[in-house]
């Protein structure tokens, strides 16, 4: 007799629950159980879980009913998802594929010039700029300089991407607490979520082949950073400068662009930066659903058991970290200096 035969009996729902579920198709932790002649975890008294429970009454379903359940749902409204979001996303297949293109086709003596003038541009630091030249220089004597590249482009494009659609998403909900009680607990989600499983989904809704499968990821995972401190920095502006603005008869929109955003970007940079360090962390995971860059030298490093390979790309890995880190790190001091200067 199953444990919680008598309770069902006591509450007088035998007759709703049917025959004892003694004869239906035991669960893999029940088989598992049995050939290990232990019983169920809890002991005498076990836990009144769903399994636990459909023992003793029929009408309760099974945990991995709930999990085929959550599975055909999904499937049954794959079609209708596909149909959507094939269009809406199909640009950022071409916008990864293009830069893709563009960062490996063109020559190396013309891509390092860029990337080292804009490393000057953005920090205007000496030491900045060289330390990105020799981690360049670094990763092309052991032949990672295309992986490096191509790891680069993928960031490129789903951090702009993050940042277009980020900041103004920021910005309204520092004008509408409803829409930010709205949005946190999303926020909250994205944030919290398990890297792997941002992939599950998007594996069933799209080929491994298209770049948007891993490019939809990232995005999603990288855009929460800068959507939560464009929210801060605008609300944290001084309600004094507020006042002051109001006073000389600005309009909301010269209020937002000639006085909050400048005041809110060191905290926007900060976001920036944080969602260009969340972008590369979900490239290397994104190799694993056809991400090309250092991350697959890493996946090839772990399957094939090649310690050398694995290594070296995930110190490639720590390089592009570093530039990327230290870059936009220059660049919000400097927007911190200018502030202040003025």
């Amino acid at each position: 007799m199953a444990f919680y035969d008598k309770v069902f009996d006591a509450l007088g729902l035998r007759g709703w629950c049917g025959e004892n579920a003694a004869d239906a198709p035991l669960s893999m932790a029940d088989l598992m159980a049995q050939s290990a002649g232990t019983s169920e975890p809890g002991g005498k008294f076990p836990f009144p879980s769903l399994d636990t429970l459909h023992e003793s009454c029929n009408r309760i379903v099974q945990s991995r009913d709930v999990t085929k359940g959550i599975e055909s749902g999904f499937l049954a409204v794959r079609p209708v998802l596909k149909s959507v979001l094939d269009p809406i996303t199909q640009p950022l297949s071409w916008m990864l594929d293009g830069a893709l293109w563009l960062f490996v086709v063109t020559p190396w003596y013309v891509m390092v010039p860029i990337l080292v003038g804009l490393s000057w541009l953005a920090s205007r630091s000496k030491g900045v700029t060289l330390f990105v030249l020799l981690s360049i220089f670094a990763l092309s004597l052991v032949d990672h300089y295309g992986v490096a590249m191509q790891t680069l482009s993928i960031i490129f494009v789903c951090t702009t991407i993050s940042v277009l659609f980020g900041v103004p998403i920021g910005i309204a909900m520092s004008k509408s607490d409803k829409l930010q009680k709205a949005l946190v607990p999303v926020l909250d989600l994205l944030q919290t979520l398990p890297t792997f499983v941002y992939l599950i989904p998007l594996i069933f809704l799209f080929a491994v082949t298209e770049s948007k499968l891993y490019g939809i990821a990232i995005i999603l995972y990288a855009i929460v950073p800068v959507i939560r401190l464009t929210d801060l920095g605008i609300r944290l502006v001084d309600r004094d400068v507020i006042e002051a603005a109001d006073a000389f008869g600005m309009s909301n929109r010269q209020k937002l662009w000639r006085v909050q955003l400048p005041l809110a970007l060191p905290n926007i940079m900060a976001g920036v930066n944080q969602t260009i360090m969340m972008s590369l962390a979900m490239v290397v995971i994104a190799s694993l659903v056809s991400a090309p860059g250092l991350g697959v030298n890493v996946l090839r490093g772990i399957r094939n058991l090649e310690l050398g390979v694995g290594i070296v790309a995930g110190i490639g890995i720590v390089l592009l970290a570093v530039i990327l880190d230290r870059v936009s790190k220059a660049a919000l001091t400097r927007v911190d200096v200018t502030r202040m200067k003025r």
